[in-house]
């Protein structure tokens, strides 16, 4: 057993590296959060004043406000923590379903949504995309697949799932048409957020939301794991419902916890704090984000310029996740000595992180955040990749 290995752990990316990983960029910690990282960064360090058996009326640091703040910044009724954006949606679907119920999702949701409903033996029906090259979900469908279940299963699915910007291509779905169609069919809507809230207006209750899901560590600013689940009035006693179990013999009971919570959120320390840290930058931020889509079209524009490179998705971008099709550096990777793994290697050459290793057939890419020059700087290391293999540039 080597210990050693664990000492002096080093990331050594913000402030060297340009990170554009597609995951990360809506996470970077604020310096008020990494302030607070480290203040807070012992285990159960927000419970020191806890004093009603729940991390969300903690009222020192002030959990119980952040609570109400979220509830005003999202247009919601009523908001908790979670372990994670797929936590939310496993417990928003646990107590709003019953096992054999039906949900339907659209065909580009993450892959916990579907393990969310398997976990709460739900059946899943799938809204299609429209497929190559634009992948994009038209609400009506969600009509056409709510009288499909009803007819195969005899009623209507108990609730439906938009992802509300999908992981792939960074689309941004109609949300408030799926809302509508929900409404006008009675069917609860569940809207995943992990790429939208906190780094783009959202306003649950106009897209008709009953179900908010939202990631705090990929969109938020905030360290991980923690996600947001926020509802409606109508829904808020039954998903937070409280636990009415006693023990046999004991006679010990649990009333102020909450059953899809595990008793109270498990993000003690400094998941929550970094999120309340991070919080007022974030509801600043949301009002800036013409200009966060502007720079990904830059170098959408820009990548595009190189023969071969092309956008997939709804164009131009409406986000700053976007997808590209990149089939020259396939080829130029069929015959390197690096294989697909080229393209990472040239970019962290040029102090550029966060393509997944091995990527050059397609690749994705988050320009949230950055500067309008760090953005000119990515658009530029893919144009001299190019040139330097060959590949023709097309004058701007």
């Amino acid at each position: 057993m080597d210990l050693n290995i664990y000492k002096n752990l080093e990331r050594n990316v913000e402030g060297i590296f340009v990170n554009v990983h597609p995951i990360q960029r809506g996470g970077v910690l604020t310096p008020e959060a990494r302030k607070a990282l480290l203040e807070f960064g012992d285990g159960y360090s927000v419970c020191d004043y806890c004093f009603e058996s729940r991390v969300d009326l903690v009222q020192k640091p002030p959990v119980r406000n952040l609570v109400q703040d979220i509830v005003e910044f999202l247009n919601m009724d009523d908001v908790r923590f979670t372990a994670g954006c797929r936590h939310a949606k496993w417990a928003a679907m646990h107590m709003a379903c019953e096992p054999g119920d039906s949900i339907v999702v659209d065909s580009l949701a993450h892959y916990t949504s579907y393990l969310a409903a398997e976990a709460n033996r739900l059946k899943v029906f799938e809204v299609p995309h429209s497929g190559y090259p634009d992948f994009t979900i038209d609400p009506q469908r969600y009509a056409a697949k709510f009288e499909e279940v009803e007819k195969k299963t005899g009623s209507l699915p108990t609730m439906a799932v938009l992802t509300h910007v999908d992981y792939r291509y960074g689309n941004v779905a109609d949300a408030a048409g799926v809302g509508k169609i929900c409404k006008e069919y009675g069917v609860p809507f569940l809207l995943n957020t992990a790429y939208s809230s906190g780094i783009m207006p959202v306003d649950g209750k106009r897209l008709g939301v009953d179900f908010l899901c939202g990631s705090g560590h990929k969109s938020w600013a905030a360290s991980a794991p923690i996600g947001i689940l926020a509802t409606t009035y109508e829904w808020s006693q039954q998903i937070f419902d409280k636990s009415s179990i006693r023990g046999e013999w004991s006679g010990r009971g649990f009333t102020k916890k909450e059953v899809a919570l595990f008793g109270c959120s498990p993000v003690f320390g400094a998941p929550l704090v970094t999120l309340m840290a991070s919080f007022p930058s974030v509801v600043e931020r949301v009002k800036h984000w013409d200009e966060e889509v502007e720079k990904a079209r830059y170098l959408a524009r820009q990548l595009e310029r190189i023969e071969g490179f092309h956008l997939m998705g709804v164009r131009p971008t409406q986000h700053t996740l976007m997808n590209f099709e990149t089939l020259p550096l396939h080829e130029v990777a069929e015959d390197h000595k690096k294989r697909g793994y080229f393209l990472y290697h040239e970019l962290k050459k040029r102090k550029i992180m966060g393509l997944h290793p091995g990527m050059s057939k397609n690749f994705k890419i988050n320009t949230y955040g950055l500067s309008q020059p760090q953005v000119e700087y990515v658009a530029r290391a893919f144009i001299d990749i190019a040139e330097e293999n060959n590949i023709p540039i097309e004058e701007e």
